[in-house]
């Protein structure tokens, strides 16, 4: 049997920030309620098509710092029968929750098959949803019915806000109403858009910087930014962001080549955040 990290890493170089103590195990041993996603900051990947093998190496060495798992787009529908089911067990088995990209529940709503989609999505063992609007115009009443349908088969519904058309922004007032409604509805987490690339879209500019008087009026407008997931694809986003408010601060549409890193600036572990390490006073070693 091989040797856990825990067993030979003194835990002040494991998470130097002392705030991650539950991250280094799975999920599944976790907290379940929603209390957990004000607690600990969750990380979510999105797969646009690995492999068994891939997937399985990736759950070996990243899991345990991974929350959610959207397989994005509408690539679900795209996946032999045996192996979306594989994969969705291999990750719901560690605690993680997987969705299908709420761009495959718009082309549900946008073909009449909405009820279709939720019996399948439950068959192959999904245990979340993300219910958005980044393409077609859904009603404020159509929202709220897909989160409390989603809720109703026994799923984690995440929602999102923002359009995908590039050079769309979000619009703070908008975004926290639609956060108030989603999480009256029953939604855990709602994300603000960003799409996979984190270029001139949402809160970043066409550079991928990010647009701060933009994030500022957020921060200020919405009732709970603790219930915001940022998605953020580029590491200068997520060091932002994790600068902005902390290791708990929640980040999606992260490449699965990344986790790793995205880990290690939550608890202080890259220059780029080396800050929610450091100890008050340096100690001094007499040799």
């Amino acid at each position: 049997m091989g040797t856990t990290q825990t067993e030979i890493w003194p835990s002040e170089l494991r998470d130097p920030s002392g705030r991650r103590s539950q991250a280094n195990i799975w999920p599944a041993q976790r907290k379940t309620t929603n209390v957990r996603f004000a607690e600990t900051g969750q990380t979510m990947i999105i797969d646009k098509g690995l492999g068994r093998s891939a997937f399985v190496d990736f759950l070996e060495l990243a899991g345990p710092y991974v929350d959610i798992i959207k397989l994005g787009f509408g690539t679900s529908a795209l996946y032999p029968d045996d192996l979306l089911t594989e994969k969705i067990a291999l990750a719901t088995a560690r605690g993680i929750v997987v969705t299908p990209g709420g761009t495959l529940l718009e082309a549900a709503v946008n073909q009449g098959e909405v009820s279709e989609f939720f019996r399948a999505i439950c068959r192959f063992g999904f245990n979340g949803v993300e219910v958005s609007d980044g393409t077609i115009e859904v009603s404020r009443s159509l929202r709220t019915d897909l989160i409390r349908e989603g809720i109703a088969n026994g799923l984690t519904v995440l929602t999102e806000y923002g359009k995908k058309t590039n050079g769309a922004r979000i619009d703070p007032d908008g975004l926290a109403a639609t956060a108030d409604a989603d999480w009256a509805a029953g939604a855990a987490l709602i994300t603000v858009e960003a799409r996979e690339s984190g270029i001139g879209v949402g809160l970043f500019d066409e550079n991928g910087n990010c647009r701060e008087e933009l994030l500022d009026t957020i921060a200020r407008t919405v009732s709970d930014t603790g219930r915001l997931m940022w998605e953020a694809p580029l590491k200068s986003q997520q060091a932002l962001l994790l600068k902005r408010f902390g290791p708990a601060v929640h980040l999606g549409n992260i490449p699965p080549a990344e986790v790793l890193s995205v880990e290690t600036m939550r608890r202080g572990l890259r220059s780029d955040t080396f800050e929610f390490g450091m100890r008050p006073e340096p100690i001094v070693y007499m040799i």
